[in-house]
């Protein structure tokens, strides 16, 4: 086994052989061409889009921003790239910051007009840097002065579980949130929806840790939900034993059906159909209906189903009647 003074001696020939030194020679001015290079590249002029986060400051403990308490600007600055370079990894744009109280227009807004958020920049780059724009051209946020409420959460999206299942109940954790706003913006906000969702094809009980929709000018607390969709097995039944109910009658009368009870066909989940019983629907002839068009037969109408079920329909929707007088 070769002695580590043996390595060094094959090393120190191998690098310095004629052959390896001019190849070394040729590394070394390449290096030298390509330092030369980019000296002369980062002196050059150029124009580059910076992003630049905005920071509110001087709120007051009395309100809530429901805008971003950090917006973004996009600002395109002119100058030698040496210096473009310390503002794209540097820390001399960072951040820059907005007095609440300098731009506050009351009524639950404020507006930073882009010269100002231009000087706000300016400040902080070098004095050959030069500001060419500003987007947006005007940067607004929004707050409210202890105006909020409770509202409920809603899914929205594409939610569509396998062929046969159905989705049977959705549960929401929390299943409200707090809203924060003008009093104007809360008279408006019946409930906050997700963001849009895209589930297709599942059988099992489906978890979706989603956030909620943003609105603007309102803060929402807490800004996502867990969403949970519960699904079963579609499966068509019937249930009988229905007693049928007259309604409108007058007090010194009764209606008598034949048959006094009928069945209900329907769709709905296995699980849920086990739940189900005829007390769960309502059947009903209407007297006034019998009163103003005299027949032999009575309509039936289905007024009452319990919630998740679809496609209920009477097996019976015309039976013989009997109206007697009671003392």
């Amino acid at each position: 086994m070769a002695s580590l003074g043996q390595l060094l001696h094959i090393l120190r020939n191998f690098l310095f052989s004629r052959a390896n030194r001019e190849f070394l020679i040729f590394l070394f001015f390449l290096a030298l061409s390509g330092v030369f290079w980019l000296l002369m590249t980062l002196n050059e002029t150029y124009e580059r889009e910076v992003t630049v986060p905005v920071h509110i400051t001087g709120v007051p403990s009395d309100v809530m921003l429901t805008s971003n308490e950090t917006d973004t600007i996009k600002v395109v600055i002119r100058d030698r790239g040496i210096n473009l370079l310390t503002y794209i990894y540097g820390e001399a744009l960072k951040h820059v910051e907005v007095n609440f109280k300098s731009y506050d227009q009351l009524g639950g807004n404020g507006s930073i007009p882009a010269a100002e958020l231009a000087k706000a920049v300016q400040s902080g780059l070098a004095a050959s840097s030069k500001i060419i724009s500003v987007k947006p051209d005007r940067l607004r946020y929004y707050y409210a002065s202890g105006s909020y409420k409770r509202v409920p959460v809603r899914w929205r999206g594409r939610v569509i579980p396998e062929h046969l299942y159905f989705l049977s109940h959705v549960s929401y954790d929390p299943d409200s949130v707090t809203v924060y706003a003008s009093e104007e913006r809360l008279d408006s906000i019946r409930m906050v929806y997700t963001e849009a969702l895209n589930n297709v094809g599942f059988r099992d009980t489906l978890v979706v840790d989603c956030r909620l929709r943003k609105m603007e000018g309102v803060k929402i607390v807490p800004d996502r939900v867990k969403t949970t969709f519960y699904t079963d097995v579609l499966t068509e039944e019937s249930i009988d034993n229905i007693p049928v109910e007259g309604v409108n009658m007058p007090p010194n009368k009764v209606l008598r059906t034949f048959p006094a009870k009928v069945a209900v066909k329907f769709v709905t989940g296995v699980n849920v159909y086990r739940t189900l019983s005829a007390k769960d629907f309502t059947v009903i002839a209407d007297y006034n209906e019998l009163r103003d068009k005299a027949s032999e037969k009575c309509n039936l109408y289905l007024q009452k189903v319990p919630q998740g079920i679809t496609r209920a329909t009477l097996v019976t929707k015309q039976v013989d009647y009997l109206i007697e007088d009671v003392q």
